[in-house]
């Protein structure tokens, strides 16, 4: 999947719908079960897509005007108001997150192509204007599925599919976890060697002539799932026959 932002402004688009379907099927009842991601509601979820719209919309507004504006305020103030937000009705929640989508797509399309070659502040330091299409996209799909509510790692469109699994594989890479293992996706078969072996090729023995590195094989979108804690590797393929190992947290 490409990087260019005028590319993705589309796929953000349609996320966004898919979304909003599943939402407005959502009641008050619903807004408050619990969602996958520990110690918050669906009602968080939904609060923290809507505040991040916003920020996204700071971060675009500081590469097109040139003034240093962050992300956030804090990060005090971002989890103020995602807990402030999170018990509201079902019709506040898709209404809000209708609204701050319609922002954020306001603020790409006022963009001028040299804008998106600027850096700007995010929580993460530093980084391209051009990466927020993508990042946005990355918010939308990831948490559609922390919503469990329907909508799986399997429903994500595979380039999207594709394009996280090489992303997660290449921050795991410079990590020092012992995760230490050779991803194959099906799609391609193109291995992706993370962990403390990165670099050595699948069958080669470590110069301490320990064991090789475990191969564990399936969809890209399945991959992508087990290694960002969205979905438990069902249906993957581990070589040597084993368990799949624990992943490390992700963002």
């Amino acid at each position: 999947m490409t990087l260019d932002p005028l590319a993705l402004l589309p796929e953000v688009d349609r996320a966004t719908e898919r979304l909003l379907r599943t939402v407005d099927g959502l009641d008050d009842a619903a807004i408050g079960e619990p969602s996958l991601l520990p110690g918050w509601t669906r009602g968080h979820v939904l609060t923290h897509l809507a505040r991040n719209a916003d920020s996204y919309v700071n971060l675009l507004t500081s590469a097109r005007t040139g003034a240093d504006i962050p992300q956030y305020p804090s990060a005090v103030a971002r989890n103020a108001d995602i807990a402030a937000g999170a018990a509201r009705p079902a019709a506040a929640h898709l209404a809000d997150l209708r609204a701050s989508a319609e922002r954020f797509a306001e603020a790409a399309r006022q963009m001028p192509a040299e804008a998106w070659a600027g850096q700007v502040r995010s929580t993460r330091g530093l980084r391209p204007a051009a990466t927020l299409a993508w990042g946005r996209l990355r918010e939308v799909e990831v948490h559609h599925v922390d919503l469990a509510a329907g909508y799986r790692s399997a429903d994500w469109p595979d380039a999207f599919g594709q394009r996280l699994l090489h992303e997660v594989a290449h921050d795991l890479a410079g990590r020092d976890d012992p995760l230490a293992l050779v991803l194959r996706p099906a799609e391609t078969g193109q291995p992706l060697t993370v962990g403390t072996g990165r670099g050595r090729p699948v069958g080669i023995p470590a110069p301490d002539s320990g064991p090789e590195l475990r191969t564990v094989a399936g969809p890209a979108h399945e991959l992508a799932g087990w290694l960002t804690g969205r979905s438990s590797g069902t249906g993957l393929v581990v070589t040597p026959a084993g368990p799949l190992p624990a992943p490390p947290p992700w963002i």
